[in-house]
């Protein structure tokens, strides 16, 4: 599993968006903040999503902060990934597991 290599974000705080912001972490874990507008209803799958797409791109020791405003999953997903890119900026892509 590879690491994050700094802080970094995507998104926004508009309706039907998501705000994500990931940090590096001294644990071997993920670590999640969820604050939802819809957590009572799809909290656990807006987490399971969070999960699935981290361990898609074999990384660890991260912490994941979202504030979603009604995001999609896909929108979801296509955040996180952005943040994940721009917070590993000089490594080689791995476009086949996006």
């Amino acid at each position: 599993m590879s690491k994050i290599k700094k802080r970094a974000h995507a998104g926004t705080l508009e309706s039907s968006d998501a705000f994500i912001e990931i940090e590096p972490i001294e644990e071997d874990k993920i670590k999640i903040e969820l604050q939802s507008s819809v957590e009572e209803m799809y909290g656990e799958d807006i987490r399971e999503l969070i999960k699935k797409v981290i361990n898609e791109l074999d990384i660890s020791h991260i912490s994941v902060k979202v504030q979603d405003k009604g995001a999609l999953d896909y929108v979801i997903k296509a955040r996180l990934q952005a943040a994940i890119l721009r917070a590993n900026d000089d490594e080689k892509i791995k476009w086949d597991k996006l």
